[in-house]
């Protein structure tokens, strides 16, 4: 059974602006789901979704993009109608609780990691990447599961360096994988990158998870709940079904994991 991880990105990836607390932290989010399913429930539940609430056709696709949904901004000026929100909103977390996909999400605290580390094998999202694909193959070797990796495009050279940095781990390995063991898994060495405007599903829910899971794991690091906001229900879902686990039912390095 193949499998796809598709990858979306909340925070800042430049280290030069690790002291800067409003850009200190790098997360990535993996959204695993089955390539088949993909095809037969994800992609019509979200196209079916968009179709109920907004003003979606085919000339001109709707495509779900959480920044947007939350500033209510076209094409999502309907949930500016409380009623209309309210019921978008009970729709989308019934979807979240019953679509088939589970989740890995990796944070860096820039600023901690400069600290202690005075030489950087690579730059933060590269780094953020290599762990994310390492849980990604541990999780498809688990369950005897083969799959490829799709990100969204972040322009031309940055996902030329992407590519490079994707194919270097899949022919090297890294410190905690093999490249045996990457080849195995992972039926190509290439990273698939798409922008999200091409209304590819995958990368469309990991933008509506990423960033609750992102707020979520920094209340978590420093101990507090965290404002219960709609993303707090979000997340919820998420750590009670999707986030991966390790067999003794621990999360804290598995579905979640804080670097350094």
């Amino acid at each position: 059974m193949k499998h796809r991880m598709y990858i979306d990105e909340v925070g800042n990836s430049d280290l030069g602006f690790s002291e800067d607390p409003n850009h200190r932290y790098l997360s990535l989010t993996g959204v695993i789901t089955g390539l088949d399913y993909v095809r037969t429930t994800l992609a019509p539940a979200l196209e079916a979704l968009k179709t109920t609430h907004f003003e979606d056709h085919p000339d001109e696709r709707v495509i779900l993009h959480r920044k947007e949904l939350v500033n209510k901004r076209r094409p999502f000026e309907a949930l500016r109608v409380p009623g209309i929100e309210a019921a978008f909103n009970a729709d989308l977390l019934r979807l979240l609780a019953e679509l088939d996909y589970a989740v890995l999400a990796v944070v860096i605290d820039k600023q901690e990691h400069k600290e202690r580390y005075q030489i950087w094998r690579h730059d933060p999202y590269h780094y953020c990447l290599a762990v994310l694909v390492e849980r990604y193959v541990m999780w498809l070797r688990h369950r005897a599961f083969t799959g490829d990796v799709m990100a969204e495009s972040r322009g031309g050279k940055e996902d030329r360096r992407l590519k490079e940095s994707f194919r270097h781990l899949y022919e090297h390995g890294s410190d905690y994988i093999s490249a045996e063991q990457l080849g195995s898994s992972l039926t190509s060495g290439e990273l698939k990158i798409k922008p999200k405007a091409n209304n590819i599903a995958g990368l469309q829910l990991a933008d509506l998870i990423a960033h609750p899971i992102y707020k979520a794991m920094l209340s978590r690091r420093a101990g507090t709940p965290g404002p219960r906001t709609f993303g707090s229900q979000v997340f919820r879902i998420l750590e009670h079904t999707k986030l991966d686990r390790s067999k003794a039912n621990a999360l804290e390095g598995w579905g979640l994991k804080w670097l350094p």
